[in-house]
């Protein structure tokens, strides 16, 4: 089955926090994340139940190299991304979206 990733508003604006701290950081270290995040989806979407459910129906993906996961649900054939939090932070911040 092909499955369609779709990327919530809310983990638009988680993306792009973490890009640009990351960007502020290090010159092209914001790219490097978007890339990296780019390769997890695209890992995710040619396997979504490789990954672990973490609440209720959600899966969680880590990322390598940085300290962050995506957070997704499958619906069918289509893959909803919710969050893109830092794993450091309080579980219940995310969880509290859904």
């Amino acid at each position: 089955m092909t499955y369609k990733v779709k990327i919530s508003p809310e983990a638009e604006l988680d993306l792009d926090e973490a890009y640009h701290w990351y960007e502020s950081q290090v010159n092209q270290l914001g790219s490097e994340f978007i890339r990296v995040v780019d390769e997890n989806l695209t890992a995710i979407q040619q396997n979504p139940l490789a990954y672990p459910v973490v609440y209720n129906k959600i899966h969680r993906k880590l990322l390598p190299r940085f300290p962050y996961g995506l957070f997704y649900v499958i619906q069918d054939d289509i893959i909803f991304v919710l969050a893109c939090f830092h794993v450091k932070r309080d579980p219940k911040q995310w969880q509290r979206r859904f």
